[in-house]
């Protein structure tokens, strides 16, 4: 017996209970209720019998977020063939060689990304579907063309009395069957496709329904290939019986104001970029007013100014939101303390793609500031060091949750984990007595100092990123001198109607206002600016290797 129910068990309840809701949603486009969404899987599975593809066997899915990519992806997951998902950002050339790396035998995707690739790359391809219009883009046999265009006639057979929740049936006798290989990065050197079981993603989504708020509405921004987007904003809310929203395009501010007003969601999962680009633009400009400033010492006043810039906070979010995730990376101390201070309902967790992604959260009115929660219960979390409490080591992790390996890759699989079975998660941390985590940088960032100090640049990065006119910095060692590139919020600077010298300054007072808060050992010897935005990952940590 197992300890919590297959996450395929809840998604088949979902259905049947709420079989005429809106259940995958593209805003401004398709609704389809619970039942099209199972009746749309069930199409698929009588293509793939038909076609003779077996479970087990892997399918790919590169395509943009939507509700079309929802059926896709659960077609293939509920048939137990393996899914792989890729994001919609890699290149065509890295996406034909993860298609071949993963061995995968059929392909979603849409007839624009289709045309940019070459099929010779992709051998063991059998057929390419348009996850859109549902056309088959290519096949290598009549057999698969075949079963494709009969599709219709074979559900009328199957079904001869209508497809009603009865005949929604999911499988959940696999619990350590491969489920999904997810790939971490789209380079074509040495790919780490993670694989994730049934029992993986069954046991996340069975803490997210025991811990996280639920709810009637879901706006989904975050990458669909991308772990967090797939379990929290799209599997989890799934199995509550949730209405999931897409943009349907790259969201922009405007887009995604009009979206938070439209659906009212319940939950936001975002990353703390966002959040501090809201404090510098809207709240700040506010609380440094120096009458503001005053009011602020009066007790009572203070609460009452400090609700209204909570309550002004969430309704920008639709008014609704019980609880915003932030994770990917810390978030800046001086943006914690006034959350802190309004009682905003915000949290940071952790995870990795290896953990399917979650490995440590606390709900908002327990958790503490500068933490990244607690373990999550279904798995333990270990700190590699004599003194966890005080002395910085590995942050370790094990239990149902935590990935197999990575595919076709015995080498990185063995790397990844310990000689008594932990996940080398490669973060550094400490775990306080009530076994909260504090990260302090990923082991890799680390720097040595001259006196053998360890020295993270996270660190230094939230005290640079409070200056004045930065958006946001990368922190690199030039043979042991401390450097900080800096990316300046170009509208704060345009706004405060600089002369040619005082721009000219800008670096110079960036880096002497941050030494002012540094440890000696951690001094900044020199700024310097970057003209373009960092590149980022699909979870918007900036991609640190690239900035030297």
């Amino acid at each position: 017996m197992e300890k919590y129910p297959h996450y395929l068990e809840r998604l088949q309840s979902a259905t049947r209970k709420f079989w005429d809701k809106p259940a995958l949603n593209t805003i401004g486009g398709d609704t389809f209720t619970y039942s099209q969404m199972a009746r749309s899987i069930a199409r698929f599975h009588i293509f793939f019998e038909e076609a003779g593809m077996k479970k087990g066997e892997h399918m790919a899915l590169w395509a943009q977020n939507g509700a079309r990519w929802g059926f896709a992806y659960l077609a293939v997951n509920t048939y137990e063939a393996v899914i792989v998902p890729l994001l919609a950002d890699f290149r065509p050339e890295n996406v034909s060689n993860l298609v071949n790396h993963s061995d995968s035998i059929l392909l979603f995707t849409d007839g624009d990304k289709w045309q940019k690739m070459d099929v010779s790359l992709m051998p063991k391809l059998r057929a390419v579907i348009d996850v859109n219009t549902l056309d088959l883009l290519y096949s290598v046999d009549e057999k698969t063309e075949k079963a494709f265009k009969s599709i219709d006639e074979l559900f009328e057979r199957k079904y001869p009395k209508g497809f009603g929740p009865d005949d929604v049936v999911f499988p959940t006798d696999n619990w350590d069957n491969l489920s999904t290989i997810n790939y971490t990065s789209g380079s074509t050197g040495d790919p780490k496709g993670v694989m994730l079981t049934y029992r993986n993603f069954s046991s996340i989504v069975d803490f997210s329904q025991r811990y996280v708020p639920a709810g009637d509405k879901m706006v989904s921004m975050l990458p669909m290939a991308h772990m967090y987007g797939l379990v929290i904003e799209f599997l989890y809310p799934l199995c509550n019986g949730t209405s999931i929203y897409w943009l349907g395009k790259a969201p922009t501010p405007a887009t995604l104001m009009k979206a938070f007003a439209d659906v009212k969601p319940y939950l936001l999962i975002t990353v703390p970029l966002v959040m501090e680009k809201i404090y510098k633009s809207k709240i700040k400009p506010t609380i440094d007013k120096p009458v503001v400033k005053f009011a602020l010492k009066i007790p009572g006043l203070n609460r009452i100014i400090y609700n209204k810039i909570r309550n002004g906070l969430v309704q920008a979010f639709g008014g609704n939101v019980e609880e915003f995730i932030m994770g990917g990376a810390a978030l800046n101390p001086e943006v914690e303390r006034l959350f802190k201070r309004i009682r905003f309902p915000y949290l940071v967790g952790y995870g990795m793609t290896e953990a399917c992604p979650l490995l440590a959260y606390e709900h908002w009115t327990k958790y503490v500031p500068g933490s990244c929660g607690k373990p999550v219960d279904v798995a333990e979390i270990r700190i590699d060091s004599e003194d966890p409490h005080n002395v910085v080591g590995e942050i370790q992790a094990r239990g149902d949750n935590i990935t197999i390996g990575y595919y076709n890759n015995p080498e990185a699989t063995a790397n990844a984990f310990t000689e008594d079975g932990w996940l080398k998660t490669g973060d550094l941390g400490i775990m306080d007595a009530e076994g909260n985590i504090f990260i302090r940088g990923r082991s890799k960032n680390m720097i040595l100092g001259p006196s053998g100090q360890n020295i993270y640049p996270e660190e230094i990065e939230a005290v640079v990123n409070n200056q004045a006119f930065v958006m946001e910095s990368v922190v690199v060692d030039r043979s042991g001198r401390l450097v900080a590139l800096v990316f300046l919020d170009e509208q704060a600077v345009a706004k405060a109607l600089l002369d040619t010298e005082a721009k000219e300054a800008i670096p110079e007072k960036i880096r002497l206002a941050s030494n002012r808060q540094l440890p000696v050992y951690s001094q900044i010897a020199k700024v310097e600016i970057q003209t373009v935005p960092f590149e980022k990952t699909p979870k918007m940590s900036i991609r640190r290797f690239l900035y030297k």
